[in-house]
C-alpha cells in the first residue's frame, strides 16, 4: 500500500534525551493505522509530528513525499486533522464549539456535522459541558471533521471513556477508515488495536521495533512485540 507519510531519521524532544530516536518507517495511506507501545515509547510524539504539533530536531517528515516543514502549520492542520485523548470542550453551546473548526457554518451544517458522528442534532444548542464524555469526543470528532481532512489522527480517543462510549468511538473511526479517510490511532488498549487496526507501528523506547498487520505481528521472533500486540 503507499505510503501517505514518511519518516527519514526522525529525532523528536529534548536535545540532550530525545523520545523518538532515528525513526524511520512508512505510514499507510489507507484504513486504520495504530501506534503500539509501551508508556512513555512516544507513540503520542511520533503522532504530533504528522501535523506539526512539534517539529524534529533531526530528520524528515514528509507527506505525500512533501516534507512537513514546507506547509504553514494551520494549513496542514485543516488536512490533517486531530482529536485528543481529553476533548478540549469550550464553553458554550455545541454549536459554538463547531464554529471554532468553521465559523460560517449554519445550522444546517452544524446539524449534519453532528449527525455525521452519530449525535442527535438536537444537541446543537445544548451546553457543551453538559455533554457526556463519549458524546463531548464525537462532537470534537465533529469539529476535526469540518475542516474536511485527508488524514484523521487520534491520541489515545477512548482511554477516559467507558465501554459504551468506547465502542460508538471505536466504530466511528472504523467507518471514516472505510470511507476512505486514513486514520492513525494511538492506543494503549490491545483490544482494541486488535479489533481496529488494519496496520500496526510498534514503538519502543523511541524506536520502531516492528510494523505490520496483526496478524502478521503474531508471529514476530520477537516476544516483546506479540505481548503488545496482545499476541493470544
Amino acid at each position: 500500500m503507499p505510503s501517505a507519510f514518511q519518516l527519514r531519521d526522525v529525532v523528536a524532544g529534548a536535545p540532550d534525551d530525545p523520545i523518538l530516536q532515528g525513526v524511520t518507517v512508512d505510514v499507510p495511506c489507507g484504513g486504520v493505522t495504530a501506534i503500539a507501545g509501551p508508556s512513555g515509547a512516544g507513540k503520542s510524539s511520533l503522532l504530533r509530528l504528522l501535523n506539526r504539533l512539534t517539529d524534529p530536531i533531526a530528520g524528515q517528515v514528509m507527506w505525500e513525499e512533501q516534507p512537513l516543514g514546507e506547509m504553514q502549520p494551520c494549513d496542514l492542520r485543516r488536512r490533517v486533522g486531530m482529536v485528543f485523548q481529553r476533548p478540549p470542550v469550550f464553553v458554550g453551546t455545541v454549536f459554538d464549539n463547531l464554529r471554532v473548526a468553521d465559523p460560517a457554518i449554519d445550522e444546517s451544517a452544524g446539524r449534519e456535522a453532528l449527525e455525521r458522528v452519530g449525535l442527535d442534532a438536537e444537541l446543537l444548542h445544548r451546553t457543551a459541558r453538559d455533554l457526556s464524555g463519549g458524546e463531548a469526543q464525537r462532537m470534537c470528532f465533529a469539529r476535526a471533521l469540518l475542516t474536511g481532512p485527508e488524514v484523521l489522527l487520534a491520541d489515545e480517543p477512548t482511554s477516559s471513556l467507558d465501554g459504551a462510549a468506547r465502542e460508538t468511538i471505536e466504530a466511528l473511526g472504523r467507518r471514516l477508515a472505510d470511507d476512505g479517510m486514513p486514520t492513525i490511532w494511538v492506543s494503549h488498549d490491545v483490544a482494541q488495536l486488535r479489533r481496529l487496526a488494519d496496520h500496526v507501528i510498534v514503538l519502543v523506547d523511541g524506536k520502531v521495533v516492528a510494523t505490520g498487520t496483526v496478524n502478521e505481528l503474531d508471529q514476530h521472533t520477537d516476544p516483546q512485540v506479540r505481548a503488545l500486540v496482545g499476541t493470544p
